[in-house]
């Protein structure tokens, strides 16, 4: 029988890998093009890519492990990043770094993947917290990744993140398959290849539109192409998945209301984590001379974001003993009150480093909160044939948000800017905005928490013993 700590290790760690890649770049992304000899609009694909590529696996990824074998399935996405990190380790051009971005962005659906093995395998008791822990690690990667990343390009290659990336997953891949045991709740079937590819045509037309508007123009011919388009392959895609006996997602086990709820509620959790990764980060390296920052080195700015992973891993614990205690329900609200907060207080202060600080640790306790709450809600709501697929839908709506946030940031701080040496940078009433904006959509995230029924139902399900 499997080692019920050591399997939460395990998904742990692999869960922290997976979420580093979306920070991995962010210490050369301002020289990327001089390092790949290209535009600043066509590097900005070597973080687009990554999202797009995490948004449209997640979903299929989890569908399969609910058919194969999540475990089958959570090497076969460590092995795709680690083909991507050694095609980004040996790359010198866009295409290539490119390429082996959207390879890399498929470990994101290791995450909800592993959350699923953990109803499978683990005794009731212990599940609420154990979800929290691998949930919390979709923030804490990122946010202790950062500084990782930080040092490593001030002291050597850039091209030694890819390798460290790889050998990270070289590392998990043999642990997952040492340690995690043999899915055998399966849902069997046929998989649905049409309704796969519909899914992806329609949600990269729409992420497209999102993640790259500003920079075409938000009325230009190949935004609304890519927009429109998109949500009319949705729509299609839906009437399609809602006449065939095997669908590739049940969206009638989507519709349900607590699971719609939560699903909503995670597009603007995700707009509200996102945004302070855009916009603390800036603040905190914009030189003091612009009148809109605090002039630390790129180092010493991810030290100041990093308490904020750091808060989610420890309460991580703390949610899963509130979850059993009070519901998930309650954890979702105060996570999305904490954002909250967290935004009117850099709305009302801002001018030290310290506040900026504060503001961090409060994001950390509403993602830590909300992001644990989610999966709980979810799991709460499905049958146990289809945690993977839901899981994985929850993703992509997080996935959502993130890109949402990114491009409505980037362009609220494009939008406003104040001279500065031979250019531009954003105002202090830009960073304001999004603040505001940040604050918003927390505040629909409360309400949509508060309207989630507090009961779902529980199906049965067999769970080895410790």
């Amino acid at each position: 029988m499997p080692n019920s700590a050591a399997v939460v290790a395990v998904l742990a760690v692999a869960g922290l890998c997976s979420s580093f890649m979306f920070t991995l770049v962010v210490p050369i992304q301002a020289a990327l093009p001089e390092l790949l000899n290209a535009s600043r609009d066509d590097t900005a694909w070597v973080v687009t890519s990554t999202l797009l590529s995490a948004a449209v696996i997640t979903p299929i990824a989890g569908r399969l492990g609910d058919m194969y074998g999540k475990r089958r399935i959570i090497l076969v996405l460590l092995g795709i990043l680690i083909v991507g990190s050694v095609i980004a380790a040996l790359s010198h051009d866009l295409t290539w770094m490119v390429l082996g971005r959207v390879l890399q962005g498929a470990a994101t659906g290791v995450i909800p993947l592993g959350i699923s093995v953990l109803r499978d395998v683990l005794h009731e008791d212990r599940i609420d917290s154990s979800i929290a822990l691998i949930s919390a690690t979709l923030g804490v990667g990122g946010a202790i990744g950062l500084p990782v990343s930080a040092f490593v390009t001030m002291n050597a290659d850039w091209h030694l993140l890819f390798w460290i990336a790889g050998a990270l997953g070289a590392i998990v891949f043999i642990l997952v398959a040492w340690i995690i045991p043999v899915s055998v709740l399966r849902s069997g079937g046929r998989f649905d290849v049409l309704g796969a590819v519909g899914l992806a045509i329609g949600l990269l037309g729409i992420l497209l539109a999102v993640s790259r508007g500003a920079s075409w123009g938000w009325a230009s011919l190949p935004t609304l192409a890519s927009g429109i388009g998109g949500i009319v392959v949705l729509l299609v895609w839906g009437w399609y998945e809602l006449r065939i006996a095997e669908p590739l997602l049940d969206l009638r086990v989507a519709a349900r209301r607590p699971v719609l709820l939560t699903n909503l509620a995670s597009i603007a959790l995700g707009f509200g984590l996102f945004a302070s990764n855009v916009v603390y980060p800036q603040m905190l390296e914009l030189p003091v001379e612009s009148g809109s920052g605090f002039g630390l080195s790129l180092l010493s700015a991810s030290l100041i974001v990093m308490p904020s992973g750091i808060v989610m891993m420890i309460l991580s614990p703390l949610s899963g003993r509130l979850s059993r205690a009070v519901g998930p329900q309650l954890l979702l609200v105060l996570g999305s009150a904490s954002i909250i907060a967290a935004y009117v207080f850099t709305l009302l202060w801002s001018t030290e480093i310290w506040q900026i600080l504060v503001a961090n640790i409060l994001i950390g306790f509403g993602i830590g909160f909300g992001y644990a709450a989610m999966p709980m809600l979810i799991m709460r709501s499905v049958p146990a044939s289809e945690t993977g697929a839901s899981n994985g839908l929850n993703s992509l709506f997080r996935s959502l948000g993130t890109s949402v946030a990114a491009a409505v940031v980037a362009a609220v701080l494009a939008a406003d800017t104040v001279p500065f040496g031979e250019g531009v940078v954003p105002s202090p009433e830009a960073f304001r905005i999004s603040f505001a904006l940040g604050a918003g959509a927390a505040v629909i995230a409360l309400v949509l928490a508060l309207c989630i029924p507090r009961r779902g139902y529980r199906e049965p399900h067999p769970a080895l013993p410790d």
